[in-house]
């Protein structure tokens, strides 16, 4: 169960109201003569109004301060409420005193053309509220000021107040940081500390290619170095050099290497006579040599090296998920079998893989792994010793689709194309309906969540929860007193759903490379 909690947390509490409660509530229950017991009065939500336990945080199902702290798509108006949500004890909250006149501000009327003008940016997108905003602010104006003079600028823009620029972008936390390298971008990775986004930076903004000379370093690096990506070229400068340098900065866990030594490319499984430029991928994996035989551009090799730098298999666990949960590649297949079982149906699993690559990530999960395997299989409602193959979305919407067949070859290649063409039908797990729901709160699962959840004729307050949780478990008396204290008004439903044991396509899941998961509802 520890396992299961690490590995699980659907957010602390999702509470969630469909349709819009008006004033007119407190009217309907004066109305309807709503008996209200002197010493049970609605006065303990008024006066927790704007303190810390005003409302439940929207990240404060994570236990640890993982960042992760998740929003929906707001408009103006929205944001300027966020501020009820934050776990500050300072009430109004006041920004601190910060150098950061080296940290560019960033609004939707000067953002593109930044971008456009300067070759490195990174960005922080963020709430002025934010607990983990403020944890960072002066490690990243220490940051931007250490960068000044270097080729690199560090920006900044406050969401909450360029609410399209950070719907543009994707923004689903605070702090959310990208790094924009010729106007693309990606995810800054690293940890929230000057150190950190010094190191990281100057890496990126360096030549992003090594040359290799001599036997000796070849021989070093092909033992030291799990992913090595080598160009074989006429010379160690000018375009070819240009080409699969910028290529590097955009793959960040490959080496890049380069070099005109007939001997060092034999060394890497390239004909010494082959037409240059020539590109090799080397990996420490089932399939240990990829030849690009593309036209030798920034895109092609890094679209190439994108394709091909993951195993064709990646066995699930803690250390993998971020290669699983942060790749560019969203949808995953995933078998799910005990490790004696899995000998049998692997190799087949690996030979559809090479069919997908740069399109799907083909995942093992061992389910008789206590630690990651079982909490996984149980997420995903899968029980028994398998094999058991699943499609997956990833976090674009979190759909799951079961494999029903004998696994074989042919029937995986089938299953991972009707999965890209879009024509499988999803599943989504229930726990049975309750057979009576006549409580002040009543029982959602997933088989009952159109009728009573997207009720067109109710306002409804869900709350989404997980049983162990601690902060759910605090919450409950609160929540159980106010369901009672209006449970009169006909027009308005209290409700619960356990987000661990039932799904539904409008309450949806997402989950980080923290192994922890987020909640939230779609309109």
């Amino acid at each position: 169960m520890a396992s299961f909690r690490f590995f699980i947390a659907i957010s602390l509490v999702s509470l969630i109201l469909i349709s819009t409660l008006t004033p007119s509530i407190s009217k309907t229950a004066k109305n309807d003569n709503v008996e209200l017991d002197d010493d049970e009065d609605l006065r303990f939500l008024e006066e927790t109004e704007g303190k810390k336990d005003a409302a439940p945080s929207h990240s404060h199902f994570n236990e640890e301060d993982d960042g992760d702290d998740e929003y929906p798509d707001l408009d103006d108006e929205e944001f300027g409420n966020y501020h009820d949500f934050d776990d500050s004890d300072s009430d109004p909250y006041k920004e601190p005193e910060i150098d950061d006149k080296d940290v560019v501000v960033l609004k939707e009327g000067n953002f593109s053309d930044f971008i456009e003008k300067n070759k490195f940016v990174m960005v922080e997108f963020y709430a002025p509220w934010c607990g983990h905003c403020q944890a960072l602010a002066p490690e990243y104006a220490a940051a931007a000021t250490e960068l000044k003079g270097e080729e690199v600028v560090l920006a900044k823009v406050d969401a909450t107040e360029e609410n399209e620029l950070a719907q543009e972008y994707d923004v689903q936390g605070f702090p959310t940081v990208y790094f924009f390298v010729d106007g693309e971008h990606k995810p800054y990775p690293g940890a929230r500390n000057k150190e950190a986004i010094v190191t990281w930076i100057k890496k990126k903004i360096g030549p992003g290619i090594s040359n290799i000379t001599t036997i000796d370093e070849a021989e070093r690096i092909l033992t030291s170095e799990s992913k090595v990506a080598l160009g074989y070229l006429n010379s160690l400068v000018g375009p070819e050099s240009e080409e699969i340098a910028a290529a590097s900065r955009l793959q960040d866990d490959v080496s890049f290497y380069q070099t005109v030594n007939p001997d060092v490319a034999k060394l890497f499984h390239l004909d010494p006579q082959v037409k240059r430029p020539a590109l090799v991928l080397v990996k420490m994996e089932a399939e240990k040599i990829n030849y690009f035989d593309g036209r030798f551009v920034k895109t092609a090799i890094s679209e190439f090296v994108f394709s091909n730098k993951l195993p064709l298999i990646t066995i699930f666990t803690r250390e993998s998920a971020p290669s699983i949960f942060e790749s560019d590649i969203k949808k995953q297949i995933l078998m799910f079998a005990a490790l004696n079982i899995s000998e049998k149906y692997l190799p087949s699993f690996q030979e559809a893989a090479k069919s997908f690559k740069g399109k799907l990530i083909f995942v093992y999960v061992q389910v008789d792994n206590e630690d990651f395997g079982r909490p996984v299989a149980d997420y995903f409602g899968v029980s028994g010793d398998g094999p058991k193959l699943l499609a997956y979305t990833g976090n674009d919407d979190a759909r799951k689709f079961v494999f029903d067949g004998e696994v074989t070859l042919d029937k995986i290649k089938a299953f991972g194309e009707d999965f890209l063409e879009d024509r499988l039908k999803p599943f989504y797990k229930s726990e049975p309906i309750p057979e009576t729901n006549d409580g002040d709160v009543k029982v959602v699962v997933g088989n009952n969540f159109d009728e009573i959840v997207l009720d067109e004729s109710k306002d409804v307050l869900l709350e989404i929860y997980a049983p162990w949780c601690g902060h759910c478990q605090a919450l409950e008396p609160t929540y159980n007193k106010l369901a009672k204290h209006l449970r009169g008004i006909d027009s308005l439903v209290i409700a619960k759903m356990d987000g661990t044991t039932n799904e539904h396509p409008r309450a949806k899941v997402k989950i980080n490379s923290n192994l922890r998961f987020n909640s939230s509802l779609s309109s």
